[in-house]
This record gives structure tokens, C-alpha cells and sequence, in this order.
């Protein structure tokens, strides 16, 4: 059935991130997919994580560290990262912070997304 969303839900955060989720769990009970708005400040960092779901992630302003088993990337603004489930991957913001749109499919769970102590 079509369906508009009339706004995102607010999910608390640590470390001053703001995340929006337009499409997810918390937003619309859809466990197939997550589409949320985030925004990070300088300094921002969370935890390493191994999910179990593949993470899209598309910069919008800003840059996001992502730190894997390959190296580390800066991802900038008009730019893109993708992550598989298993990975190990640990997401920050950069100097001037970030906004990014996180896709995960299946959808963002904390039961799955497995961060670090």
C-alpha cells in the first residue's frame, strides 16, 4: 500500500548525533529496510560494530571516517561507503562533523548491528 511519511522519528543518540529515521523500525515497523537522516557532530565517534545487515552510507555534508579491516576511509561530502554484514566497521564524523543518509537493509536493529563494549 502507498504511504507518505509525514516525518521522521527522533531516535536518541549518544555523543550529540541527531538521528532521523524516515523508514525503519522505529519509524514505520518495517524490518526489511532503514532510511535515516543523521547528523554528527565534530569529534563524533561510536563503538566498532560487525552488523549483520549491508549499510549504505551516502555524505551529504561533511565527511564520515570509516575505519575497517582494509584501512580506513574518509567519506566526503557526494560520496558513498558501503558495508557487508560481518564487517567490522567503526563510524565517525570529521573535523566539520557530518550529514549523511544511512540505508540498512535488512533494517537497523540493536540486536544486530553487534557494537563493541
Amino acid at each position: 500500500m502507498a504511504k507518505k511519511i509525514d516525518a521522521p522519528h527522533r531516535i536518541p543518540a549518544e555523543g550529540g548525533k541527531i538521528i532521523d529515521e524516515y523508514i525503519g523500525r522505529v519509524g514505520t515497523g518495517d524490518d526489511r529496510v532503514s532510511i535515516a537522516h543523521m547528523q554528527a557532530p565534530p569529534g563524533w565517534a561510536e563503538p566498532a560494530q560487525t552488523p549483520e545487515f549491508t549499510e549504505y552510507t551516502i555524505v551529504l555534508k561533511g565527511s564520515v571516517v570509516v575505519e575497517h579491516a582494509g584501512g580506513t576511509d574518509v567519506v566526503s561530502a557526494g560520496q558513498a561507503f558501503v558495508s557487508e554484514p560481518g564487517e567490522r566497521v567503526r563510524y565517525s564524523a570529521g573535523p566539520s562533523g557530518a550529514e549523511y543518509i544511512a540505508v540498512c537493509l535488512p533494517a537497523f536493529s540493536p540486536d544486530t548491528v553487534h557494537r563493541d563494549e
